[in-house]
């Protein structure tokens, strides 16, 4: 098949099959005359690259995928994949942290909205706040600030 086939059937463009080639994720293409010429196994490499592009690597990363077929290539991109799952576990802790971290705004939020205006900036504060130690800092937050 050739390169616009290849590409239809990958959801993809000629010219990124042209820059996977360039940067030897293809491996070795045939060539009849001055045509590339494709077959199932290439498929099956371009589709792979597009997964591990929507999956976060970049094709810098990919660099061993013509070698896959071998006891070292897949070594290579599974200890890839779990540098990726490392890197996902610690992204999934920061949000966890922030999403902790926006709750206790929203609740500083609800208490200042029931008891009006404040006299005090610290009177905002949410009594659970108050009272529970934690590692995420306290909110400063005033209704001023909605003004500033």
């Amino acid at each position: 098949m050739r390169i616009g086939e290849l590409a239809h059937r990958t959801g993809t463009t000629p010219k990124a099959i042209r820059l996977y080639e360039a940067r030897g994720l293809m491996g070795a293409v045939a060539r009849a005359g001055s045509y590339r010429h494709y077959g199932e196994a290439d498929v099956a490499r371009v589709l792979l690259i597009r997964q591990a592009q929507a999956l976060g690597f970049r094709l810098a990363e990919l660099d061993g995928l013509p070698h896959m077929d071998t006891t070292a290539g897949w070594e290579r991109m599974a200890q890839l994949v779990a540098r990726r799952r490392v890197a996902v576990a610690q992204e999934l802790a920061r949000l966890a942290t922030l999403d902790a971290q926006l709750a206790g705004l929203e609740t500083e939020l609800h208490t200042c909205d029931t008891l009006a205006v404040p006299a005090t900036p610290q009177a905002c504060v949410a009594p659970s706040a108050l009272a529970a130690p934690g590692p995420l800092p306290r909110s400063t937050f005033t209704p001023s600030d909605l003004t500033a």
